[in-house]
């Protein structure tokens, strides 16, 4: 899908937010990147039914596998669709109908997906699952971007004005960037198998899944940036974002932060509980890929605002130096040192991510540690880390530790971080007027 869409999941929300001063420019831009989705969509649709026409899927995977890609033609269509759609919506500026959409689409793929497989339909009900939640979530978002758009101009050629290689040459780059962000992902995985075995790339892919539960914030902060940016910087809001961004790393730090210390604190408990006790050994590469994790967790929000910019060569330099430590570091450490080589050459690298890409905020214009209060904040987890890990360690029971220590964490956090004014109370008005109408009126 990373080929598929190209890019056309950014470069619709970057360039629709823009909102240029061009009569139909967010008409010209969604029908520009549908009609080029579809295109590719629609070939890589052609190549899986080649493949399983002529019978290589069977003899190179095996005969199940002509059904299964005659149904991945289907669920590259639904995707590439729904990919669009949700754009289009994010671009607008309706994330609080684009989002609960990939809730719906969740669910669907649960009650359909789940249940033809528990019947016995296997992957091809788990295929067809995807499919349902995927064409039903889009048509219920297209509909709702019918009525901000003008549909027949949709479907219209561009005018000979229409920067077409600037949002190509965005798409192209961005792809680029995508499969670098992509290979710090999968490079540890891919190495690791062949040289330690499958035990324990199954271990440490189980300590990854951990680590990563610390990116659901800056997941979302790095989906908003990309478009919300985009709009103050075609406006020359160049202090704004500064303000803006650097705001947000410093609330990101230290909600990050807090996390990782809990799981740090409760890994011996919480792996056992969740994937089962021989996954014990998946405890020290967790404990080795927080530092890490927290690192790049940092980083995405902020070079999504590069992005926003356009800036993508300064972005792609900053993740590629990245990408080839990652590789040079996992070939010389997993030989020798296993998972715990490979943690350490993943950590090291997701680190390394933040110091790049503040390097390369700077260039681009913006400086996303302008507030960031370090001093505060390294306080705040030095004085809150013995708490947190003492009474993770007084306790026996795993279950009465996951249930006391989160709590107990968060309140002795939060009291520290207003204390030492990591968060003043002045910014709390501020912070949930940002929030969602039906968020901020569930707690007024």
């Amino acid at each position: 899908m990373i080929l598929v869409n190209a890019g056309i999941f950014d470069g619709m929300r970057k360039y629709i937010a823009e909102n240029r001063e061009q009569s139909g420019w967010t008409e010209q831009v969604f029908g520009f990147y549908f009609r080029i989705g579809t295109l590719l969509a629609m070939a890589a649709v052609f190549g899986c039914a080649i493949f399983s026409w002529f019978g290589l899927s069977t003899q190179l995977l095996g005969a199940k596998f002509d059904v299964y890609l005659y149904l991945l033609g289907g669920l590259i269509l639904s995707r590439q669709a729904y990919s669009l759609a949700r754009a289009g919506l994010m671009g607008l500026g309706f994330e609080e109908r684009s989002e609960p959409l990939k809730i719906l689409q969740k669910i669907l793929f649960g009650v359909v997906g789940l249940s033809l497989a528990y019947v016995g339909y296997g992957v091809v009900g788990a295929l067809i699952g995807q499919i349902v939640a995927s064409l039903t979530v889009s048509a219920i978002a297209f509909v709702i971007l019918s009525r901000h758009l003008n549909v027949r101009a949709v479907f219209s050629r561009v005018p000979m004005g229409f920067p077409k290689r600037e949002l190509l040459s965005f798409n192209g780059l961005s792809v680029v960037l995508i499969l670098l962000t992509a290979s710090l992902y999968h490079v540890d995985i891919l190495l690791l198998r062949p040289i330690a075995g499958s035990q324990a790339t199954g271990y440490y892919r189980g300590a990854l899944m951990i680590a990563e539960f610390l990116w659901f914030v800056p997941n979302a902060l790095q989906m908003v940036f990309l478009h919300s940016s985009s709009e103050l910087w075609s406006k020359g809001e160049t202090k704004r974002i500064t303000a803006l961004v650097s705001r947000a790393t410093r609330y990101n730090l230290s909600l990050t932060l807090l996390l990782a210390l809990g799981l740090a604190a409760l890994a011996s408990d919480f792996v056992p509980l969740y994937f089962g006790s021989e996954f014990e050994a998946s405890v020290l590469p967790l404990l080795l890929l927080l530092p890490g994790a927290l690192g790049f967790a940092l980083a995405r929000p902020i070079f999504a605002v590069g992005q926003g910019k356009g800036e993508l060569r300064i972005l792609i330099a900053a993740t590629g130096t990245a990408a080839l430590m990652n590789l040079v570091m996992n070939l010389l450490l997993i030989p020798r040192f296993g998972m715990a080589g490979a943690a350490v050459a993943t950590s090291t690298s997701y680190g390394s991510m933040i110091l790049f890409h503040i390097w390369a905020a700077r260039r681009i214009g913006f400086d996303p540690i302008d507030d960031l209060r370090l001093t505060r904040i390294t306080a705040v987890a030095t004085l809150s880390a013995p708490i947190i890990f003492g009474t993770a360690s007084l306790l026996d029971s795993s279950i009465v530790s996951l249930l006391v220590v989160p709590p107990a964490g968060f309140v002795v956090y939060t009291v520290l971080a207003i204390k030492f004014g990591v968060v003043s109370l002045s910014e709390f008005p501020k912070v949930r007027e940002r929030l969602p109408v039906y968020v901020e009126q569930a707690i007024s």
